[in-house]
């Protein structure tokens, strides 16, 4: 029977150096990992150690294992050494991630994925500006079109837009395309969605085009964007068939494009079609918020359809009262006055105060207004207004008007209200006294 030799130093079974015994050497990394003597020499074994160990986050093995390989001159995979440069980077431990860098630098193995690892470690531990920088200084050593691809890219548009930094990721873009780095998916998402973030709205829909016309097929995410940069950019049409374009496609558009292409047809003029994506909001499973029906009478208003706002304002009321808010009302007023229903805004306008809502003066100014369209002057003069800007504000108001005797009999319940008149009231009205 054949004897079990054993190492030197006893019967030790040790799976994560099953090729190598511990060594005194002097040379240590910044967590203090220390060097292994080899038995095993095989450069390829080796590193797939280091990649296993590197995957099962066993960081200071997988250490030993690289600083012992560079002690006897041998060079890991590029494949281990992007795989421990992930373990460090995801575990935190930076210094060892710019060590592990500087030897794939040296010999000449770095890759793009290389790359993109030590540029997160930059922007993690330094930040954005100082990654931009050491990102510039890689540009000037290497070989950008062979050492740079579309992960570096990403990475580093992907660390500005978490910065908001969009003339740099914008930078980057067109440097990429200079040194003919196609870009790939996620280059298009992520300048998409950096653009409009930062409100760049005519790079967003340039990245949207060049994405298309290479043959990527934009996602769910990236059209709804795409929606709200046309509507924002006033261009209505193309929105409207973005959204056509998702509805056919079996996409959804959510609430905030519907609202933004409503609020954008509704500027057009477009009501009509405003009115078809308000009905589409339902079957997609979107309730209209404030915004929605802001935008519609708005919509409604500005084609001088008045009476058709307040009663779409009457079925918010009923249906909707808890979209209501100040600029809804506000909205409504809007409508009475240029109808002169002065009945009707000041219906409004009491409902405003028992809700409990503050700084009316727009609103009670639009009161006033429908009592002088609808010729009831005394109506107006029998509101109590709730502060000194408001009387101003009536008051300069029938002072531009001419009407002098409305102007007075304001000015003198605003004294006896105990509001004091701001210098542009009193001149005015020392003004209509010399008349």
């Amino acid at each position: 029977m054949t004897k079990k030799e054993f190492p030197p130093w006893g019967e030790v079974e040790d799976d994560e150096h099953q090729y190598s015994r511990p060594v005194v050497t002097t040379l240590s990394t910044s967590k203090e990992h220390g060097a292994i003597f080899l038995e095993e020499m095989d450069e390829n074994v080796l590193s797939n150690r280091i990649l296993e160990l590197s995957r099962t986050n066993k960081i200071r093995s997988a250490m030993e294992y690289f600083r012992s390989m560079e002690l006897f001159g041998l060079c890991p995979s590029i494949h281990a050494c992007n795989s421990l440069l992930s373990c460090l980077l995801r575990n935190g431990w930076f210094e060892d991630c710019f060590k592990v860098f500087n030897f794939t630098k040296t010999k000449r193995i770095a890759t793009g994925h290389t790359y993109s690892l030590i540029l997160m470690a930059h922007a993690k531990t330094q930040g954005c500006d100082s990654a931009l920088e050491f990102f510039r200084e890689l540009e000037s050593e290497c070989d950008v079109e062979k050492d740079f691809d579309a992960i570096v890219y990403n990475t580093m548009i992907s660390i500005c837009k978490n910065v908001d930094n969009w003339s740099e990721i914008e930078r980057l873009w067109r440097s990429m395309k200079a040194n003919r780095c196609a870009g790939t998916l996620v280059t298009y998402r992520l300048l998409i969605s950096s653009f409009i973030r930062c409100n760049q709205n005519e790079l967003a829909l340039y990245a949207y085009h060049e994405m298309v016309q290479n043959g990527f097929e934009p996602n769910n995410n990236i059209l709804n964007a795409i929606i709200c940069a046309y509507a924002k950019e006033g261009q209505w049409e193309a929105a409207f068939s973005v959204f056509q374009k998702m509805l056919t496609g079996e996409l959804k558009p959510n609430l905030v494009a519907c609202n933004a292409l409503i609020h954008s047809l509704g500027r057009a003029g477009e009501l009509k079609l405003a009115f078809q994506v308000y009905d589409k909001m339902k079957p997609l499973g979107h309730k209209p918020d404030g915004y929605t029906f802001s935008a519609l009478l708005s919509s409604l208003n500005k084609a001088n359809r008045h009476q058709e706002a307040l009663q779409l304002f009457e079925m918010i009321e009923r249906d909707q009262s808890s979209q209501i808010n100040i600029h809804l009302y506000n909205t409504a007023l809007m409508s009475c006055s240029k109808l002169g229903l002065w009945d009707r805004a000041l219906e409004i306008v009491w409902q405003m105060e028992a809700s409990g809502l503050s700084d009316l003066t727009v609103s009670y100014n639009l009161v006033i207004r429908a009592c002088e369209i609808a010729r009831k002057p005394t109506i107006a003069l029998q509101q109590t207004m709730p502060n000194a800007t408001l009387y101003n504000a009536a008051v300069q108001g029938m002072c531009l008007r001419g009407k002098v005797n409305l102007a007075n009999k304001i000015y003198a319940k605003m004294l006896e209200s105990g509001f004091q008149p701001d210098v542009k009231t009193r001149v005015l009205m020392h003004s209509m006294k010399r008349k």
